[in-house]
């Protein structure tokens, strides 16, 4: 499968056959999402591969906690609620997986087990759970590390007929997660995904969310004036408008970190 077609048919996996998942498989899968980039090659991730009678135990620990008022207990702060435009795509979501399982608004019971299904990691063979190490708190960086790893795990395990979601809900008990993965208190816990073959016909697997809206746009800036220009032997050079940037360029007017303005006009004054 090429790449582009890999992205855009990808999706979240809500529910799965009760198949196997070789070990040698999901091997093979972190083998290849651990090319994933992280910010100066840190590779901030740890993962833990559950399954079996350990996961289970999370799935049970997980509703009995939840169903008892236990309020979840998280190992960083998170959004109690969204707002505005990201709660308008979180609902939208809701109301097309809602509408595939034909649950209907007033139905409470059938919506407390959806919402449960999350806290079981939705019955999935397998549960990759993912932290990093407490050290590197405030971890904003880390965790958009740890992003970039999870998106790779899912790309691979789709190309391999594998499905996947990426399940906040599944480590809201951490202490639940942290006892049966056995994940020591020196890291932090971040997300799991649940992971297993596609269950064709559980309904909501059909859904994929709607894309972005194509008035959203994401700015471009200076493409208008800046051209490449080629020199000798075709080679591209840079542009005079970068050029004259980098003349006026000082330290005390630099928007760049002092370091990367200093790097700038040193490479400047060896060229």
């Amino acid at each position: 499968m090429d790449f582009e077609t890999l992205v855009r048919t990808r999706r979240s996996v809500r529910g799965y056959k009760t198949d196997h998942v070789p070990k040698e498989i999901i091997q093979e899968i972190i083998d290849v999402a651990k090319g994933a980039p992280s910010s100066m090659n840190t590779q901030p991730w740890n993962l833990y591969v559950v399954t079996g009678e350990p996961l289970d135990k999370i799935r049970q620990g997980n509703t009995e906690r939840m169903l008892a008022g236990v309020k979840p207990q998280r190992d960083f702060p998170t959004k109690e609620a969204y707002e505005g435009i990201h709660r308008e795509r979180q609902v939208e979501i809701a109301k097309q997986l809602f509408a595939a399982m034909g649950i209907a608004r007033d139905d409470k019971e059938m919506r407390q087990d959806w919402v449960m299904r999350g806290f079981r990691q939705f019955d999935a063979p397998v549960s990759i759970v993912l932290t990093y190490d407490k050290i590197l708190e405030p971890a904003a960086i880390g965790q958009f590390d740890l992003g970039a790893i999870s998106y790779a795990i899912c790309l691979a395990a789709w190309e391999r007929g594998l499905g996947t979601v990426i399940n906040g809900q599944g480590v809201m008990q951490t202490p639940v997660v942290r006892e049966h993965a056995g994940i020591p208190e020196t890291q932090s816990i971040l997300t799991c995904i649940a992971m297993g073959y596609p269950n064709d016909e559980f309904s909501a697997n059909q859904v994929s969310p709607c894309q972005p809206e194509k008035t959203r746009l994401f700015p471009f800036w200076g493409f208008n004036n800046c051209r490449t220009h080629r020199g000798p032997n075709n080679k591209p050079q840079k542009n005079r408008v970068m050029n004259k940037i980098e003349e006026q360029h000082v330290e005390t007017q630099s928007p760049f970190p002092n370091s990367y303005a200093r790097f700038f006009l040193e490479k400047k004054k060896n060229t």
